[in-house]
């Protein structure tokens, strides 16, 4: 079958992977710090010696600190950080735990496992799970029941999560479960090597060709910062990102498109979609409307094939859409069959 190619002539060859793993600066516990002035902080703003007496911690968040009445100078309260400081004089602190030290606890929580093994799990994530601690969701997220489940998470970046789903798509994550499995993944997502499939219900009657490539750079939206975009080839602020898309069934209103990624952009399949005159079905963020029901993004991770990151194992999983994308399907006349991905 002869697939529609759409492209900026942009290259996806293995460059970085879509994971960035950090590591968490973590204060277990409020900890009490009484801080001399030297001499050759005389003059100093107290913000700019706080960050050089307690390098472990930012300067933005010694700032916060200091907002939230955290810092005092000889026994009164210090909440402007460019308070001048005189030599001798003394700064007390009261080191509280960051919301990412908090973020990083244990919760228990029904998690739908497809597979597991020493190494590797691959987990259904629900609608409406966060996957990872963020600003506004700072508990209750996959993450954190990562941390529950097997001990062995809490040594590992991100407890073993190698990429992400966003919190209103449904379907099928990789995870790691050990050091060895979380570099094999990383590496195999790099090299292109894990192939995912999702399904998609989009608005209007599929235009394009039944195989359809789009090679379009991702970056973020310069108009709206909220939002992803496809720029143009020239732009610096775009990534490579390469998706290819079938059309399984499409009415007057609405299409059922499945979507291979090449690349792992934020947002990716919602910006291509879009860009291609298709958003999403109830995904306001890039022009979708709530039709038949689905009140999200209508996106759902429906497979996986890989290699086993350490036996080598051909591995592939599947996975039903949920009640709401089975809904709007019959809702919008659109058939699917679970064996026709």
């Amino acid at each position: 079958m002869a697939a529609e190619i759409i492209s900026t002539g942009g290259g996806n060859g293995p460059g970085a992977t879509e994971v960035e793993v950090d590591a968490a600066d973590v204060l277990a516990d409020t900890e009490v710090r009484d801080l001399p002035v030297p001499a050759d902080m005389h003059g100093w703003r107290i913000d700019k010696a706080l960050a050089t007496l307690v390098p472990e911690l930012s300067r933005s968040y010694l700032q916060q600190l200091m907002a939230e009445g955290a810092v005092s100078l000889d026994g009164r309260l210090a909440a402007k950080p460019s308070a001048r400081l005189v030599a001798g004089g003394r700064l007390r602190v009261e080191l509280r735990p960051t919301q990412q030290a908090m973020a990083f606890v244990a919760q228990s929580m029904a998690l739908d496992i497809v597979y597991e093994d020493e190494d590797l799990m691959v987990i259904c994530k629900p609608v409406g799970l966060v996957v990872h601690p963020a600003a506004g969701n700072w508990t209750g997220t996959l993450l954190n029941g990562l941390l529950a489940h097997h001990p062995g998470a809490a040594s590992l970046p991100r407890a073993g999560i190698v990429h992400r789903l966003d919190k209103d798509t449904s379907g099928l994550m990789l995870v790691g479960k050990s050091r060895r499995a979380v570099d094999g993944l990383v590496r195999a997502i790099a090299a292109r090597e894990v192939q995912r499939e999702y399904l998609a219900i989009g608005h209007g009657r599929w235009r394009r060709d039944e195989l359809c490539e789009v090679d379009q750079p991702v970056g973020r939206d310069p108009a709206n910062r909220l939002r992803m975009a496809v720029l143009r080839q020239d732009s610096t602020a775009g990534k490579p990102a390469r998706t290819t898309f079938r059309v399984m069934d499409t009415v007057d209103q609405a299409c059922l498109v499945a979507c291979k990624l090449h690349t792992g952009r934020t947002h990716q399949i919602r910006v291509h979609m879009a860009w291609l005159g298709h958003p999403l079905v109830g995904d306001a963020l890039y022009g979708g409307r709530v039709a038949w029901g689905m009140q999200r993004q209508a996106l759902h991770a429906a497979r996986l094939r890989l290699s086993h990151p350490v036996s080598g194992a051909e591995l592939g999983f599947s996975s039903a859409v949920p009640a709401d994308f089975r809904a709007a399907l019959d809702a919008a006349g659109l058939r699917y069959n679970e064996g026709d991905l």
